[in-house]
């Protein structure tokens, strides 16, 4: 049976822990919006198309999405120190490979190593924190300090994006991550204490396998499915090969004795709806900055940092709010928190909807800002309701499945709403080329640059005397492929505000629930149980 290690009690120890912890949850978020915000730079340097940088993205969220339920467990059956320096190393490995890309498909790689030592950092910082403060009421402060720092990543990373693309070539943005994992991983190797688990735990192959499968081959489906057609042989192999593994997938937890995701679990409605919220909210909002990023690059013709000061209104905002709700929980209940964000992050998007290439930094951020203070709302409450909506031993992996199920929303949200746009995108650009004149071997050289290598294709075009008027055509059939996404993410968080205020009531009996989760497992388990114990110290004075 594994032991834990007795957790030291100095203020020194747990101050160090914290520092290891905080460093790590930055270092595994920087990438999502550092590379967001240069996506249109990356784009030009490498040639890609939209599906191709579609999965610039998706190659770091898959990994995230199909491993950190099991990164958890790793932690717990060999060591979360070990694990954790595995991710920092992971980590600096893929920003290594990035840096040295000489084509997209070698940044994808790059990403998903990176998106592996993110998968493993995340759950395992949390429950380093959680053993080294035993004190509930301490832990959650120093979780609030964890958060902080996933936040401020994301804050940041447009701005040293920006500040970067400035003066250096787009690869650069990857050099940080270097010498901050290895550094960080020099000094917890000699710093941190190891612990894991003090029950038997096993790794659920089976269950990893297939999960696996399903999100890759989903995503796989849908982005190729938006490129070419959702008729074609391999796009349709891909969604069947989805929905086997997906069916595969629950048989294999529903047989498994030691699952790496507990299917009862989702007889609790909170756990359910913060769920199936997470997974929504983040296909529309990664979506979104999927999105934007080539708005502002495509569109409105902007720098790196003036686009990087227009991302940081949301992510600021988001950072910002973060703090007072996580105190506000303790009054306020999850439901009017949660459907009240999303409420604001909905009217947000549907406002978007109404920018042209014209639209100046003002008119931008009163419908910016508020997207962000809705998503600092809604983060907090959605996985401390989820953690603590089931019994104690099963926290971990509630904590970890809600991380998943987001991951893959995460995943699916570039792959969907590029689709959409790129669809939408390509079927008006032909009128829109009318209306500007651009016709004879001009229009030809155009529309066939955009069938072949889609729209940033012809971005790069030299038109001569028609440049001008193509690419205000393309700028048009873009922002018609903008609309039609934004009114579909505005349309998915308005239905994740309804799902969790039909959802998110408190039961007559939260015992008598847990009783019948727990009955279903009563050895316990889960994902790295002692990180989301700690999440849910937060969470205990809204129930």
């Amino acid at each position: 049976m594994n032991v834990t290690t007795p957790a030291s009690g100095s203020a020194e120890r747990r101050a160090a822990t914290l520092v290891m912890a905080c460093l790590g949850v930055f270092v595994a978020y920087l990438p999502v919006t550092t590379v967001a915000v240069s996506l249109p730079v990356i784009q030009s340097a490498l040639g890609a198309t939209t599906a191709q940088l579609s999965w610039v993205q998706d190659a770091f969220v898959l990994p995230m999405a199909a491993f950190i339920l099991t990164a958890g467990v790793v932690g717990d059956v060999y060591g979360r120190k070990k694990v954790f320096l595995g991710g920092l190393l992971f980590s600096a490995a893929g920003a290594t490979v990035a840096l040295t890309a000489q084509s997209v498909q070698m940044l994808w790689v790059g990403q998903a190593l990176a998106g592996l030592g993110a998968a493993t950092l995340l759950p395992t910082t949390l429950a380093l924190i959680s053993h080294s403060v035993p004190d509930h009421r301490e832990r959650g402060k120093f979780i609030g300090l964890w958060a902080t720092s996933l936040m401020a990543a994301l804050a940041v990373g447009p701005i040293i994006a920006g500040v970067i693309l400035d003066h250096y070539a787009w690869r650069w943005i990857y050099l940080l991550a270097i010498p901050v994992s290895l550094l960080a991983a020099g000094i917890a190797a000699g710093l941190l204490t190891d612990s894991r688990a003090p029950f038997e735990r096993r790794l659920d192959w089976p269950g990893q396998i297939t999960a696996t499968v399903t999100v890759t081959a989903l995503v796989y489906g849908v982005i190729e499915g938006g490129a070419d057609s959702f008729t074609g042989p391999k796009v349709l192999t891909a969604l069947a090969v989805a929905v086997v593994g997906g069916v595969a997938f629950v048989l294999a937890e529903r047989r498994s004795d030691s699952p790496m995701l507990d299917l009862a679990l989702f007889r609790s409605p909170a756990f359910t709806a913060t769920t199936v919220v997470a997974m929504m909210t983040f296909l529309a909002l990664i979506g979104f900055f999927f999105l934007l990023s080539l708005y502002f690059g495509m569109v409105q013709r902007l720098d790196t940092l003036e686009a990087a000061r227009r991302l940081l209104m949301v992510t600021a905002c988001a950072l910002l709010v973060g703090g007072p709700v996580g105190r506000l929980m303790h009054r306020i209940s999850a439901r009017v928190l949660i459907t009240g964000g999303l409420l604001l992050v909905s009217a947000s998007l549907f406002a978007l909807i109404g920018v042209d290439a014209d639209t100046s930094f003002m008119s931008l951020a009163w419908r910016l800002v508020p997207l962000g203070l809705g998503m600092g709302v809604v983060m907090t409450p959605m996985t401390a309701t989820a953690v603590a909506s089931v019994p104690h031993h099963l926290a971990g992996m509630a904590a970890a499945g809600n991380n998943a199920f987001r991951q893959v929303g995460g995943a699916l949200g570039p792959a969907v709403l590029g689709a959409l746009l790129t669809t939408r995108a390509l079927h008006t650009f032909p009128a829109h080329l009318a209306e500007a004149e651009v016709s004879g071997p001009a229009g030809e050289r155009v529309l066939a640059a955009a069938d072949q290598g889609g729209l940033g294709a012809v971005a790069g075009l030299d038109l001569g005397a028609d440049t001008g008027r193509a690419m205000g055509a393309l700028s048009e059939a873009f922002l018609d492929g903008l609309r039609l996404s934004l009114t579909v993410a505005g349309a998915l968080t308005l239905l994740a505000a309804l799902v969790a205020l039909v959802l998110l009531r408190r039961p007559r009996s939260a015992g008598a629930g847990h009783t019948q989760i727990a009955a279903s497992n009563p050895a316990g388990g889960g994902v790295s149980a002692e990180a989301a114990t700690a999440t849910a110290a937060g969470s205990r004075g809204e129930r």
